[in-house]
């Protein structure tokens, strides 16, 4: 097999109930690059771990402790020059890796993410209208975890995901700072809302957007 150009890396703690539907979405990729799938299991004790192999994934059983530590052990495994992080509830199109691939390259991007659309209760609808309508217009954009499309070289000068909570939040800031980042609109995913609590996620979106809401008022 060929050295991958891209590394899909996909943390996964105890779903069996939506891994499939993740794991089927990257084998139906209309590609002629070549990819590999890292499927890090955070101790699960569901049939995570037996999906991983139905779909041929690069199985590491990884600590469990943070999602930041999974996604950083499964980007020390793969071998692609790009790394695709996805949860295990995102679903990707069959276009989403050469479209990603040749935004970043003509582009000359470090990273990139692109627009979602999530599942869930009302509020998953408030999370998905910040991640496509605000985060891309911010001085530095947040890349959500669940959707990262982002060059080892830049992951690695950043030390990958920090210990810390909203990591996908600290991590693509981190590196908005040093390199360029962006968003592509015309890739869509879809992820499940279900994590999102009143206070949860809805708040932290809202705060970090009024981080730069003077700038993008400016620029309308």
């Amino acid at each position: 097999m060929p050295e991958p150009d891209v590394s899909f890396v996909v943390p996964a703690k105890n779903e069996a109930d939506y891994l499939r539907e993740t794991l089927a979405s990257i084998a139906a990729l209309e590609t002629d690059y070549a990819y590999e799938v890292v499927v890090v299991d955070g101790e699960s004790t569901d049939e995570t771990r037996a999906i991983a192999r139905e779909y041929d994934a690069t199985l590491i059983v990884g600590e469990g402790s943070s999602i930041a530590a999974d996604r950083n052990r499964g980007a020390e495994r793969a071998s692609g020059e790009w790394l695709a992080f996805v949860d295990a509830d995102t679903r990707v199109r069959p276009t989403y890796l050469t479209e990603m691939l040749g935004f970043v390259e003509s582009n000359g991007l470090a990273a990139a993410s692109s627009a979602c659309r999530m599942t869930g209760p009302w509020r998953a609808k408030l999370v998905e209208a910040t991640i496509n309508h605000v985060f891309p217009r911010l001085e530095y954009p947040i890349l959500p975890g669940f959707n990262v499309f982002v060059h080892r070289a830049a992951f690695e000068e950043v030390g990958g995901f920090p210990p810390v909570p909203n990591e996908d939040t600290a991590f693509s800031r981190r590196l908005a700072r040093q390199l360029p980042t962006d968003y592509y609109p015309s890739v869509l995913v879809e992820s499940s809302g279900r994590r999102i609590a009143d206070d949860g996620l809805t708040g932290t979106l809202w705060h970090y957007a009024t981080l730069d809401v003077e700038r993008i008022r400016a620029s309308t």
